[in-house]
């Protein structure tokens, strides 16, 4: 990602059942970075992400200057 970039890393735990409502329309998702900050963002960046079981994990997510999303990657 480029340095004007900014990120924020978020852990996300979705069950199976919350996911199906990402492929009912949910247009975004909220959590709370582990810096502290709400971030809001579109629901079908999960979307590669998902498994069986939901979506489960760490990831940062990357977004430029004017705050719109850019990409997202998992860690570890």
């Amino acid at each position: 990602m480029s340095a004007v970039e900014n990120h924020v890393i978020v852990d996300i735990t979705v069950s199976q059942e919350e996911i199906i409502k990402l492929y009912e329309g949910v247009k975004n998702a909220s959590v709370v970075a582990r810096d502290g900050r709400r971030i809001q963002f579109p629901a079908n960046i999960l979307r590669p992400f998902v498994t069986v079981s939901g979506v489960h994990g760490s990831f940062v997510i990357y977004f430029d200057q004017d705050m719109k999303y850019q990409g997202i990657d998992r860690l570890g």
